[in-house]
């Protein structure tokens, strides 16, 4: 079982994060883009990445399997057939694919990485939550990233080079800088291949490099974030992608950590949640 205290210190520190936004406010420049704000919250309007307008493209659905998320219209929700054709794929991701596509198709229920408690990882965080909004917590050296959804906090460290030597993790390495007085540029390297690129079940490597960039738009009342992942290892070739996000000013972050026990109905054991087999304290 997740330990409460593990759960508490994530909650915390998100808080802590949030805090910061009223404390750096007087030390940000008027020339960047100001994200944060202690009740502003951005949420996704989809749960798929979009498109770019041209060239390699994010995988989608099967046309054959149409993904139907939660919606208002009485439509039944589905879950996620991934569609093996996409050309940016190599042979033996869409071979580990094909098995989780055999496995919905069979009636299972795939792997998620909020459903199952662990990270989402980049660019999977920009998909995470599907209501829990993100927040931002901005300081002159760091950008901290707070998705509500399982409290999963990223970092950004500004205007400094990568690490000779970065040691893997669910999230890697981020460093970032500004641009243009209204984008923000994330370069991140070294996850582990752990995670997942995607909702779909899309694996990757541990040579995966993303890079995004947040921009403001419509007066501020959009986030718009495009992203490029490059991994020679899993990818035939660069591919692009994007999300939007709306401002909302619904509030403060809550807690929505993942389930402390195993009694959700989402709970699954072929993708078992972490579970503590001492205490923290």
């Amino acid at each position: 079982m997740i330990s409460r205290m593990s759960l508490g210190c994530a909650a915390a520190l998100c808080g802590a994060a949030v805090i910061l936004t009223g404390t750096a406010e007087a030390q940000k420049p008027a020339t960047i883009p100001d994200f944060a704000g202690a009740n502003v919250a951005w949420v996704k309007i989809g749960d798929d990445f979009i498109a770019p307008p041209s060239g390699p493209a994010p995988v989608t659905y099967d046309r054959a399997h149409p993904y139907q998320p939660n919606n208002d219209a009485g439509k039944q929700v589905t879950f996620r057939v991934a569609d093996l054709s996409n050309p940016i794929l190599k042979p033996w991701v869409v071979a580990q694919m094909k098995k989780s596509n055999d496995e919905v198709l069979a009636g299972l229920q795939p792997f998620r990485a909020r459903t199952s408690c662990v990270p989402g990882g980049v660019p999977d965080y920009l998909v995470y939550g599907r209501l829990e909004p993100l927040y931002f917590a901005q300081s002159s050296k760091e950008v901290v990233m707070l998705n509500q959804a399982d409290a999963q906090v990223r970092h950004i460290y500004l205007d400094v080079p990568h690490s000779r030597n970065p040691k893997l993790s669910w999230y890697g390495e981020s460093v970032g800088h500004y641009e243009g007085g209204d984008t923000l540029v994330v370069d991140t390297i070294a996850q582990n291949d752990k995670t997942f690129v995607d909702d779909y079940g899309t694996p990757h490597t541990a040579q995966l490099h993303v890079i995004e960039r947040y921009k403001l738009l419509d007066g501020g009342r959009r986030l718009q974030v495009s992203f490029t992942v490059d991994d020679p290892g899993a990818f035939n070739t660069p591919w692009s992608g994007m999300q939007i996000y709306r401002r909302s000013n619904q509030g403060a972050l809550l807690e929505a950590p993942c389930a402390d026990g195993l009694n959700s109905p989402f709970y699954d054991k072929r993708h078992p949640i972490p579970q503590a087999k001492t205490p923290d304290f």
